[in-house]
């Protein structure tokens, strides 16, 4: 008579599960289990099977979506922020490099007690002399990676890896406005890709690179050329590996990304930095107003900004190899660019290549 009452809840309301809660756990596990499936389709592509494209479905590429990416990139970006005590850096910092194959010989700073945070650490700086610029040729690889695709742009589709393609006027949004880039005004019949194209007899050309987490995180100019626009897409944060980038149709063009458009001497060129799982943070060195990943911006919509002002008739002039921006961890670069008939890219598809090598010459 003396024991005291034990409330409880009904069994009900202790394993109540939400819609959140059930979209995470289901996606986060379906994440999963596409990880292990590329990391299947990489052991097979190592050894020289070739491997056939296999498009997700719409449902599936719904669930991967609902996987609350961009708010784990956000905490991951904070966690990178933490400061590490100096007995735990070395530890962590060895297992990453273990892990990725990172290359510290060539690390401006070999010291691993000299980086406070994952953060500093991801974005290191290289010795002057790890990168030379190749001077001979016109175009140069912006960043390290790996090769997914390249050429001619066809049927205004590009070609995010072999056999998987993306509409090119979904990717880039609709064209910038002739003024601001100081282009002639295209017949207007002419589809999207034709508009691009500046100077009768020239070609558009793309190149896809795939930075992994153990690459050099810093990309650079490809060239001599003048940006005169940026448009940031707010999007999700999907995996842009080369087993999610077979999977997943128009991959680029669900995921944030920032355009770099402008001209070089053939006429229209544009550099896309293209967001993904846990690289929500792209930064561009001379843009100060851009802010990627942040929960002001809602997916499917995109603004604008343009370098050309009444005090700044021309844009930002970028030399070829100069710095231009970053990602924390690893992303893609998308470059999409005319050229003369006569262009040739001097690369292989799934190469890998390292900032300041050759890309192609006229």
């Amino acid at each position: 008579t003396d024991r005291k009452k034990l409330h409880t809840a009904p069994v009900g309301q202790v394993f109540r599960l939400r819609p959140f809660h059930v979209l995470v756990a289901t996606g986060g596990g379906y994440a999963g289990y596409r990880k292990y499936e590329d990391y299947k389709l990489e052991q097979l592509e190592k050894r020289g099977i070739e491997v056939p494209v296999k498009l997700a479905s719409e449902w599936e590429v719904a669930l991967y979506k609902s996987v609350p990416t961009r708010l784990l990139s956000r905490a991951w970006g904070r966690l990178n922020q933490v400061e590490l005590p100096t007995w735990l850096r070395k530890p962590v910092y060895s297992l990453y490099i273990w892990t990725f194959g990172v290359n510290m010989k060539e690390a401006a700073v070999e010291d691993l007690h000299h980086y406070r945070n994952l953060s500093e650490f991801f974005r290191r700086k290289l010795k002057p002399q790890a990168r030379p610029v190749c001077g001979v040729h016109s175009v140069i690889s912006p960043s390290d990676g790996k090769i997914l695709n390249f050429g001619q742009v066809k049927n205004c589709e590009v070609e995010q890896v072999k056999g998987v393609t993306y509409s090119l006027e979904s990717f880039l949004g609709p064209r910038v406005s002739t003024e601001e880039l100081h282009f002639s005004q295209a017949p207007p019949g002419n589809s999207f890709q034709q508009q691009l194209v500046t100077k009768e007899g020239n070609e558009l050309y793309h190149c896809v690179i795939y930075l992994a987490p153990g690459d050099y995180h810093c990309f650079h100019s490809p060239t001599d050329w003048t940006v005169s626009h940026r448009r940031h897409f707010p999007g999700s944060l999907m995996s842009v590996n080369p087993g999610v980038a077979r999977w997943i149709k128009e991959l680029f063009c669900h995921n944030e990304r920032v355009v770099l458009t402008g001209d070089w001497k053939h006429g229209f060129f544009s550099l896309t930095a293209v967001g993904a799982t846990n690289v929500g943070s792209i930064r561009i060195y001379f843009d100060q107003d851009l802010h990627t990943n942040s929960p002001s911006y809602s997916k499917g919509s995109y603004n604008d900004f343009s370098f050309i002002s009444n005090n700044n008739k021309e844009g930002i002039p970028m030399r070829k190899g100069e710095h231009l921006g970053e990602f924390n961890l690893g992303s893609t670069i998308v470059l999409i660019f005319e050229a003369p008939k006569d262009f040739k890219f001097n690369l292989k598809a799934g190469q890998k290549i390292r900032f300041g090598e050759a890309l192609g010459s006229l």
